[in-house]
């Protein structure tokens, strides 16, 4: 309890908030979010494994949006997430990909939501022992293609035609091996190819596991819970360089990429953080420091996570940390960072300041307080209002079943509430519980994406949760400001134009989003990206910086549609 009360005392100091944010009360307000997951035909559910004994029960599973048939409708992949008892029968939980089937009317607007589960005809249920997904188009085809992390073995579905994908990890050399987690994609040294970095959590051996509630570290509180992470040992992080022939090779220390410290990784980011046209790197550890990777240009990458502010909370705790969310929550043309933690830590939002050193905002912006007695997952900034600021979503949930077993204020129950902070601007945050939204539902939430999935300018949530059912969550929050889509196309092995910096121009106001390859906790928002832009009645300009450090501007653009921008030949 003391740490919690010393972050507290920070707060009244450093932001005049006084005692701990008080939880709070419903109210009848806008945004609006309806549950439509059975209504669409969803029904994906984990294996349950209610005592979760072992680690490896708890941090599964990842979600993934992407348009794998290229109809312009997003579809859904869920990552399966087993249990000790059911390890290597994955055939009992398998991965789901759900093809959106929704009708569209001759103006393009879709209908109620109906999906269809294809992973087995397209071949990509079984994954073993799953943990998360990223996408992009790996071979250059024009469809995505996805990467699956797991425990053991990693896998490579190249993505055939639109309707199979052909599992290329093998031949790929990109299987890794141990438990691999958050993953993502990037063109790290602009040689114009994609190349792939898996971050990697602990060293164990399935079976050897730790037993249950065993020693010091094994206990929360007072009663017996599941080893880990602290106490066991962790595992080094993998860097793929691509070959450009199909194949990759592990060079992650060659490449200052491969963790020799052993942090425990989960979340994964790739970002330009200097401004510099180069993807560097942020990888979210447990109970570890963070490590922000600088990209030198030259094939090599420098960690300079405390050098730049962003290692450690305020304090100089290292945290808990799980997802990762990036954004220009600011509007100021530099890309911030938010990293969900484990409870009694606080999610913390790393402002970008103008040199590329960050400072933590977390208690200034009303962040860190209301956090503290939850366990944060899958978040991403999203402007769900279209009131042209970026809004914030952050998944909770417990990996202690046992702590509804005891009495304890300082933290929330094993399962917990999602929150919605909308952008007040200014860098301020105000979290918004509406009346029967399913946001403030009790759940064990872990993966999250975002994304427009009917293509009505409103960003929708798909939500991967432990003991429970997937969810689908539309966005039906009335309008108050206009909106832009915008799907870049790149060329050569580039099509997705993963890396690329988009940034909208309205007036005076300027907008920026980068495209990425692995979002939040183990999971992938939509590669298209969307662009809230409150009253503006038109687009000026439309700027994208491409991966190869190219650009190219469009102008006059009417808002309220999707644009499609092709990388110019030259």
């Amino acid at each position: 309890m003391s740490a919690a009360w010393a972050i507290l005392l920070v707060a009244v100091a450093t932001a005049g908030q006084g005692a701990a944010t008080p939880e709070p009360e419903p109210v009848a307000s806008t945004p609006i979010f309806r549950d439509v997951t059975e209504a669409a035909g969803v029904d994906f559910i984990s294996p349950l494994s209610p005592e979760k004994k072992y680690i490896l029960e708890s941090v599964s599973g990842g979600v993934a949006l992407l348009d794998y048939n290229r109809d312009g409708l997003l579809d859904v992949y869920l990552v399966n997430s087993l249990t000790v008892a059911t390890a290597g029968r994955d055939e009992l939980a398998p991965s789901a990909l759900y093809r959106n089937d929704s009708k569209r009317d001759a103006d393009g607007k879709v209908g109620p939501w109906k999906l269809s589960d294809q992973a087995k005809a397209a071949g990509v249920a079984g994954t073993g022992w799953g943990v998360g997904v990223c996408v992009a188009d790996v071979d250059g085809n024009g469809f995505p293609d996805l990467y699956v992390t797991g425990v053991e073995r990693n896998r490579l579905f190249l993505n055939s035609d639109g309707e199979t994908f052909a599992d290329a990890t093998k031949a790929a050399g990109v299987a890794g091996g141990g438990w691999s987690t958050g993953c993502g994609f990037a063109d790290a040294d602009r040689d114009g190819d994609l190349d792939l970095f898996v971050a990697r959590y602990l060293d164990l051996d399935l079976a050897d596991l730790p037993e249950f509630g065993s020693g010091e570290l094994c206990q929360y509180r007072g009663i017996p819970v599941q080893c880990g992470p602290r106490g066991l040992p962790g595992k080094s992080d993998l860097f793929f360089r691509n070959n450009g022939d199909g194949t990759f090779s592990e060079a992650g220390a060659a490449a200052g990429l491969a963790d020799e410290e052993r942090r425990f990784g989960l979340g994964v980011s790739w970002l330009d953080v200097d401004g510099d046209g180069w993807q560097d790197l942020y990888v979210a550890n447990d109970t570890k420091p963070n490590d922000l990777y600088l990209n030198r240009k030259d094939g090599t990458f420098e960690n300079v996570s405390y050098l730049f502010g962003a290692a450690v909370s305020e304090d100089g705790r290292e945290q808990g940390s799980m997802g990762i969310a990036v954004g220009d929550y600011l509007n100021e043309g530099r890309l911030g960072l938010f990293v969900t933690n484990f409870s009694e830590e606080y999610n913390t939002l790393y402002r970008n300041r103008e040199g590329a050193y960050f400072t933590d905002e977390s208690f200034r912006a009303r962040l860190a307080a209301v956090s503290l007695r939850h366990v944060g997952w899958g978040t991403s900034f999203a402007d769900v209002d279209n009131d042209g600021w970026l809004d914030l979503v952050v998944v909770n949930g417990h990996v202690y079943p046992q702590i509804d077993d005891i009495e304890l204020e300082a933290s929330a129950p094993y399962r917990q509430r999602r929150m919605l902070f909308m952008n007040r601007g200014a860098g301020s945050f105000e979290e918004v519980v509406t009346k029967d939204d399913p946001l403030t539902q009790d759940t064990v939430s872990r993966g999250l994406a975002v994304g427009d999935l009917d293509n009505d300018g409103r960003l929708d949530l798909v939500i991967n949760d432990l003991d429970g059912k997937a969810q689908l969550l539309r966005n039906e929050t009335p309008a108050t400001g206009h909106w832009l889509l915008v799907r870049l196309e790149g060329r050569g092995e580039m099509t997705d134009a993963v890396g690329a910096l988009i940034t909208v121009r309205t007036g005076k106001e300027k907008r920026i989003r980068p495209v990425r390859s692995g979002t939040g906790y183990l999971s992938q928002d939509d590669f298209r990206q969307h662009f809230g832009l409150g009253q503006a009645t038109k687009v000026d300009t439309v700027e994208v910086l491409w991966p190869d450090g190219s650009t190219s501007k469009r102008e006059g653009l009417e808002v309220d549609r999707l644009v499609v921008i092709r990388q110019p030949k030259s």
